[in-house]
């Protein structure tokens, strides 16, 4: 099983450091647990499924909304210039070892 999500457990560490510090940690999961959890507690028993779908959606919804007006948490520009190096390199060295 090691084998099989090694790539996939290690991908964030071909990405730029700025980025990679961002996404290797679960600290954005953690936080939204954390905000879910709070809430819950203030409620305690909820009556049915139906609420908690509600309570958490509409938390979602507030964070989603803070996160699209707010601060930008990653520079996409960024990443999509350091990707189009990285698929240029790439080129270059094909072209390079076919010319040999």
């Amino acid at each position: 099983m090691l084998e099989d999500g090694f790539d996939d457990a290690t991908a964030v560490l071909a990405l730029p450091d700025r980025y990679r510090r961002r996404l290797r940690t679960t600290n954005g999961v953690e936080r939204l647990n954390e905000e879910i959890r709070r809430r819950e507690r203030v409620i305690r028993i909820f009556p049915n499924r139906e609420s908690v779908t509600r309570l958490v959606g509409a938390l979602l919804m507030e964070i989603d909304e803070t996160w699209t007006t707010g601060r930008c948490y990653l520079n996409m520009e960024e990443y999509w210039k350091w990707r189009k190096d990285q698929e240029k390199s790439l080129a270059d060295k094909k072209v390079a070892h076919i010319g040999r």
